[in-house]
Formats: C-alpha cells, sequence, structure tokens
C-alpha cells in the first residue's frame, strides 16, 4: 500500500513502534462545524485522503454540516457525516440531506446512529430504519458506517446487556450481505484494552464480520475525558481515568492513549485476523494536539482510492 509522503515529527529519544505505526496507519478522525472552523488548514495536519467524520449534533444546522462537508471535500478528505435517526423528522428530510450532501460536496459515505436524543424528531429511532428507506442505495452511497458499543450502550440494553446490541449488528452484517453496501462498525471510545479485545472476539466469533473502526479518545486533559465519558456513557473502563485522578502527579498531565493503543496493536500484530481493522480518533483535547500525537506515532493515512475498510 503506498502512503503519501507526510512529514512525522518524532520526539528525540522516542523511536516509533513499528507495531503501532502499523495499527495507525488508515486512520480516522472526527469534527464538527464549530471545532472544525478553529483550524485554520487541515492540510497542515491531517494527510490528504483521511477520512474524516462530521458529528451531528443536535441543534446545527444542516447548512453548517454541509458546509464544513463541502470545505473538507475541496481540501482531499473522505467525508462522511453522521445521521443521526432521532433528530430527523421523516424520509423527505432524510433525503434533502442525502441530496445536498452528494449536490454540495459530493459525498458518498455516512456514518447511521440512533443519535443521543431522548424523545426521536419524528418517525425514526433506529440506524436500521434509515437503511430500510433504500434512500442511501437510490443516492449511490456504498460506504455506510454504523455504531458499536465496546462497553454496551444504555439506552439500547438499559440491564447492561449486549443481547439488543449484538442483535442490531447481526441485522446489519446482514444488510451488508444483501446488499452492494461496503460496512463497518466504528466505535464508542473506552480506555482499557481488554475488554475492547474481548468485545471484538465476542463479536467475530458470533458470525458478524464488519470490520470494526475502534473509537480512541485522543490526548486532552483529565478533567475533561471524565466531562465526555460521563456525557456519554462510557462505563467500565471510566475506572481508568478514576484512578489516574487520584493520583495527584498524574492529575495535572494530560491523557495520552499511548498505552491502551499500543496494547491494541501489540494484540493485532499477535492476531492478524483480529476485526479491529482501523483507530477512530475522537479529538477530546482539540484537532491539532490530536494530529500532532498521530503523526509522531507515525500515524498517517492513504490516499482515496487506496483506502481499505
Amino acid at each position: 500500500m503506498a502512503l503519501l509522503q507526510f512529514k512525522k515529527k518524532t520526539p528525540v529519544d522516542a523511536p516509533v513502534d513499528p507495531k503501532v505505526e502499523g495499527f495507525l496507519q488508515d486512520y480516522s478522525i472526527e469534527v464538527m462545524p464549530r471545532t472544525a472552523e478553529k483550524v485554520e488548514d487541515f492540510r497542515a495536519l491531517l494527510p490528504e485522503g483521511t477520512r474524516v467524520y462530521i458529528a451531528h449534533i443536535e441543534g446545527t444546522p444542516i447548512d453548517d454540516m454541509v458546509a464544513t462537508a463541502k470545505r473538507l471535500a475541496n481540501d482531499g478528505y473522505q467525508v462522511m457525516p453522521h445521521f443521526p435517526a432521532r433528530i430527523i423528522k421523516d424520509e423527505t428530510v432524510l433525503g434533502d440531506w442525502i441530496a445536498r450532501y452528494q449536490g454540495e460536496a459530493g459525498v458518498e459515505q455516512a456514518l447511521m446512529l440512533a443519535g443521543g436524543v431522548a424523545e426521536p424528531h419524528g418517525k425514526f429511532d433506529s440506524s436500521m430504519q434509515l437503511l430500510e428507506t433504500g434512500l442511501f442505495d437510490k443516492a449511490g452511497f456504498k460506504r455506510l458506517h454504523v455504531a458499536g458499543h465496546p462497553e454496551g450502550n444504555r439506552d439500547i440494553d438499559p440491564d447492561g446487556s449486549f443481547t439488543n446490541g449484538e442483535q442490531a449488528l447481526r441485522w446489519k452484517n446482514d444488510f451488508n450481505a444483501r446488499t452492494d453496501a461496503d460496512m463497518a462498525i466504528v466505535t464508542q471510545f473506552a480506555f482499557e484494552a481488554g475488554p475492547i479485545i474481548e468485545w471484538a472476539n465476542a463479536v467475530q466469533a458470533s458470525g458478524i464480520d464488519l470490520p470494526i473502526h475502534i473509537g480512541i479518545a485522543g490526548p486532552a486533559k483529565l478533567q475533561t475525558l471524565i466531562k465526555f465519558a460521563i456525557a456519554c456513557g462510557v462505563g467500565p473502563s471510566l475506572k481508568v481515568l478514576q484512578k489516574r485522578a487520584m493520583d495527584v502527579t498524574k492529575l495535572v498531565l494530560p491523557y495520552e492513549p499511548d498505552d491502551i493503543v499500543s496494547a491494541l496493536a501489540a494484540h493485532k500484530a499477535a492476531n492478524p485476523d483480529f476485526a479491529i481493522r482501523h483507530v477512530h480518533f475522537f479529538p477530546l483535547g482539540g484537532i491539532k494536539t490530536n494530529a500532532n500525537w498521530a503523526i509522531s506515532r507515525g500515524g498517517a493515512s492513504t490516499q482515496p482510492a487506496a483506502a481499505t475498510a
């Protein structure tokens, strides 16, 4: 796989771990319109061809979403906007969003998720309902990613199990098999490698063969991470952050995801058939901070034509 030439700024006396470097290839990253506005030039941070997700938070105007998509596409990135089912009123609104993304920004990729809204704005309640409309296929959208939750999701499984979440993934796996869709699972972030590995292996063992893009929280202040973890429902591995917060020597230092990325990279190197294919970053401490962390660890991305699932 031919990679773009991209200058890597590696700290002195900190050689790049080849396993981490390999694991970070083709990583993706998430932005919001308001965070994207703070970035003067994405091309100074992200190699051309990087997949950039645009998070659609309730209340964000579609005009802002499409403008951000257009800017990123013009800069040479693979743009994948969120389609949160619970804030989409009906097929008319969904069709309009698809048409605008496609017509104004050339977008043909989408991440579908239920969305963190208690009460749906209209008829849609799940990503499966969005898929069933057939509107993405009609518009020629082929790459359709869906959400995964290595530590479970209380909105889906209030009892803390994985039952409903696994059934939903199985339905999406079947949809992938019977359509022309090219699908993958992109997950919520977590902070502990062990449970992630167990979850990914269980998903694969159950017959779900969608590739997994694992969510990783980028470098950030510890207080920021704890706030987002609680808001996003990250449960079991939150204790990793809480334990760190009890150590005064670490409390003032920014969190960096070296431990979890190194552990997952080592597992991937030892188990080439591991279901996790790529890393997806949540830049909770800022896009620039996250991008520079990835560069210093050997992370780069490929041209769109060479991108993998």
